[in-house]
């Protein structure tokens, strides 16, 4: 996927978003995209392409879920418990709730965009809530980036780049890890208080 992408040219963020949009929709982990588009990319467009063509990937499943395939999705998540709690959550303080579960990966994102579709939350407030996904998305972007790195090493034999730019990128790492980790608490802490659960076991994107 990667060598077709890169064999697109000055269209690979067009090509790999139109991708990414499809793969959201038919429930591929966005994990996997979200670090190939850092190997990709690298860390500030891959962020850039990663958050817009996942905005637009779930926004279509939201609708899906809602006016298209309700019956189905509702049998799909009729088995998680903590949906309910969600869900009476999500009708008083929809974007709230939106926003937290987009920064606390209670649920896996795939499984999310559909399930939302079913709340009364509003479209706008969702799409709002998306910016709730960057956190994430630039952690993951910048594992890509870092894999991509790695693996340039490993195949030319040779650092295609100085060891500051190293060093900078470790120190980068680090902290994205701990400053999403930290949001991440913040917001599970948060979501668990306002629908009355404990949300204490974490699902990856």
């Amino acid at each position: 996927l990667a060598h077709w992408v890169e064999a697109s040219g000055s269209w690979a963020p067009l090509v790999f978003g139109a991708l990414y949009i499809l793969g959201t929709v038919l429930f591929v982990p966005g994990s996997l995209l979200t670090l190939a588009a850092g190997a990709l990319f690298g860390v500030v467009e891959g962020t850039l392409v990663v958050w817009i063509s996942a905005m637009l990937g779930s926004g279509s499943a939201f609708l899906i879920a809602r006016y298209g395939a309700r019956g189905w999705i509702e049998k799909r998540i009729a088995a998680h418990e903590r949906f309910a709690a969600i869900d009476r959550a999500v009708a008083e303080n929809g974007l709230k709730i939106t926003f937290l579960l987009r920064m606390s990966p209670v649920f896996p994102f795939s499984f999310l965009n559909y399930a939302l579709g079913l709340t009364r939350v509003g479209f706008r407030d969702y799409l709002l809530a998306g910016f709730g996904m960057l956190p994430g998305t630039l952690l993951y972007v910048y594992y890509g980036s870092a894999i991509g790195t790695v693996a340039q090493i490993a195949t030319q034999g040779q650092a295609p780049r100085d060891a500051a730019y190293y060093v900078v990128m470790a120190l980068g790492l680090i902290a994205t890890i701990l400053v999403t980790a930290f949001v991440t608490r913040i917001a599970r802490r948060a979501l668990a208080e306002a629908t009355g659960s404990e949300q204490e076991t974490p699902h990856v994107a």
